[in-house]
C-alpha cells in the first residue's frame, strides 16, 4: 500500500508540475477543470441515498467541466472579474461562517437539491482560486505557496499526533485528530511564516495571522469531508488514485483554504 501511495504521489505532483511549468497557461485550466468534474462526481455519490446512478452523475459532472471550461475560454474579461469575486465571496462564506455550524450540529444533506448546491460551494470558488492564482506574478510559485498549507500543516499534525497525541479533536468525525497535532501544525505554520517573510515581495502577505486562519480552514475542510463520508458509512470518496482514495479526499483542504486565501490576496493587493 505505501508503495502504491508513493508512485501515485509521484505522478500526480509530476502531472501538476508539468501542467504549471512546462505547457501552455490552458492547459492547468483544463486540468483544473477536468478537477472539478471529477471532484463533483465524487461529491454527487457521496450520500447516504444516492439520487443518482452512476451514468447520470457521470454526464452531470462532465458538463459542470465543460462549462467552467467555456467560461475560461469564452466569458468576456468583466464578466469573469465579477464571477470571480462572487464566487469567493460565496466560498469564504461558507467555510468561515457556515461550515463551523455544521460541524457543531453534524447537519445532514437529505435534501438532493441542497447537496447539488453545496458540491458547487465547495468546487467552483477552489477551482476559481486554481486558475486565477496561476498567473498572478511570480507565476506559479504563489499558487504553490498556498498549495503548501494543507501539505505541511498535515506534515506537522501527523508527526505531533502520533508522537504526543492524547486529546481527540473531533472523536465522533475523526478519531485520529487531536489537539497536539493542531500544535504540531501552528508550529510548522508559524516556522513556514518565517521562511516566507524572508523570501518577501508578495509571499509576505501570508503572514502569521494568514496562516493561521488558513490552518483553521485546512482542518475544517478535511474535517468536513470526513464527516459526509461517515454519514455516507464510506471510507474514501473514490478509488481514482490507487493508494490515496478519490480526488477529495486529496483536495479537502485546498477546498476551504483556496478561496479565501486568494480572497485574502486580492483584498490586500487591489488586484
Amino acid at each position: 500500500m505505501l508503495a502504491t501511495r508513493i508512485k501515485t504521489a509521484v505522478l500526480l505532483f509530476a502531472l501538476v508540475a508539468l501542467m504549471l511549468f512546462v505547457l501552455p497557461s490552458m492547459s492547468w485550466v483544463l486540468f483544473c477543470c477536468v478537477v472539478a468534474a471529477l471532484g463533483f462526481w465524487e461529491w454527487l455519490g457521496l450520500t447516504a441515498t444516492p439520487y443518482l446512478t452512476r451514468a447520470p452523475r457521470m454526464l452531470v459532472s462532465a458538463v459542470l467541466g465543460l462549462a467552467l471550461a467555456g467560461i475560461m475560454i469564452f466569458a468576456p474579461v468583466f464578466w469573469m472579474a465579477w464571477l470571480t469575486g462572487l464566487s469567493l465571496l460565496i466560498g469564504a462564506a461558507f467555510w468561515l461562517l457556515l461550515v463551523p455550524f455544521w460541524l457543531m450540529r453534524h447537519w445532514r444533506l437529505s435534501q438532493p437539491v441542497l447537496h447539488f448546491i453545496t458540491g458547487l460551494v465547495l468546487l467552483v470558488p477552489a477551482w476559481t482560486a486554481l486558475v486565477s492564482l496561476k498567473p498572478v506574478p511570480p507565476e506559479p510559485w504563489l499558487l504553490l505557496a498556498v498549495m503548501a498549507v494543507p501539505w505541511i500543516a498535515d506534515i506537522g499534525a501527523y508527526f505531533s499526533g502520533r508522537k504526543f497525541g492524547k486529546r481527540k479533536l473531533a472523536p465522533s468525525i475523526s478519531p485520529g485528530k487531536t489537539w497536539e497535532g493542531v500544535a504540531g501544525a501552528a508550529v510548522c505554520m508559524l516556522i513556514y511564516a518565517l521562511v516566507l517573510n524572508q523570501v518577501g515581495g508578495i509571499f509576505s502577505l501570508l503572514s502569521i495571522p494568514v496562516l493561521l486562519l488558513l490552518l483553521a480552514l485546512s482542518i475544517t475542510g478535511d474535517l468536513f469531508e470526513s464527516l459526509m463520508k461517515r454519514q455516507a458509512g464510506i471510507k474514501d470518496s473514490s478509488n481514482l488514485l490507487p493508494g490515496h482514495g478519490g480526488i477529495l479526499d486529496r483536495i479537502d483542504s485546498q477546498l476551504s483554504v483556496l478561496p479565501v486565501a486568494l480572497l485574502l490576496i486580492i483584498v490586500a493587493t487591489g488586484r
